[in-house]
């Protein structure tokens, strides 16, 4: 929203059913609310959508339901298969979709965030952000590529943090962690730091990483390649589900607990 202010674009958000930090968030934006999707679809010629990879289908079905005739930008965590399911519901409703993926987290500085685009209308969606500080990328016009790309890259990032997890509160159950700790540390010290910094720093989005990961092995599938690995990494972020919206970051002791717990 703020690098598409800074391209001169008019924001606008629908703040009913959201939460209160949400809403919060949206106003120190300066975005203007238009209280409803219906009033959004309406008023708006483009609209953006980023949502945990369970809503996709029900916020594209709302949107084609008020009958927006724009441009619509999935950018959500989903299988290119799925993106491309919701991206023939759109065409047939005269929606010119157009498929996104996400990297990094929220973006105030250039170079740390890119958003990936896909489709005939590809272009068009990275023109509302061109002035940064969202970096944009054109993958094609096939939709789904932008979406692959999105999944093959978490694939690591996202799923290598839920292998630590398991590692380390494996290790923990059978009381060798100290010991693998101290192994690991013959690679340099900073390895068992960036290890426990990882799974620590990935719980409280972890309930949002559990869908995600469910993406990836559908994609790996789609691929030819076993998606196992990844459904085991969605019950590992299920298991730290609990630490959503947690106001600080667990200890490692609190995260191994969840762990070993099976996240009651």
């Amino acid at each position: 929203a703020a690098s598409a202010q800074n391209g001169g674009f008019d924001v606008c958000w629908a703040s009913s059913g959201r939460s209160s930090q949400t809403i919060t968030r949206a106003t120190d934006q300066g975005l203007r609310d238009l209280g409803n999707v219906a009033d959004l679809c309406r008023e708006c010629d483009a609209i953006v959508c980023i949502c945990p990879p369970h809503a996709a289908e029900e916020v594209a079905a709302q949107v084609i339901g008020h009958g927006f005739q724009g441009l619509y930008l999935d950018a959500n965590a989903l299988s290119p298969d799925r993106t491309q399911q919701i991206d023939v519901k759109m065409e047939d409703a005269g929606i010119d979709f157009v498929d996104g993926g996400i990297i990094g987290g929220p973006v105030w500085n250039p170079g740390q965030t890119w958003l990936y685009v896909s489709g005939s209308s590809a272009e068009n969606a990275a023109g509302f952000f061109s002035a940064g500080p969202l970096e944009t990328g054109v993958v094609g016009d096939a939709v789904g590529a932008a979406s692959a790309l999105k999944m093959c890259y978490a694939a690591y990032t996202k799923g290598t943090t839920a292998l630590l997890s398991a590692i380390l509160g494996a290790a923990e159950s059978l009381g060798v962690r100290g010991a693998l700790e101290k192994q690991w540390s013959r690679k340099g010290a900073a390895f068992v730091e960036e290890a426990v910094k990882n799974v620590r720093g990935g719980t409280a989005k972890a309930w949002r990483f559990a869908g995600e990961m469910e993406e990836i092995a559908a994609t790996f599938e789609m691929a030819g390649f076993p998606g196992g690995f990844h459904l085991a990494a969605a019950d590992i972020f299920r298991r730290l589900a609990k630490f959503k919206d947690s106001a600080a970051t667990p200890d490692l002791e609190d995260v191994l607990a969840a762990l070993q717990r099976g996240g009651e």
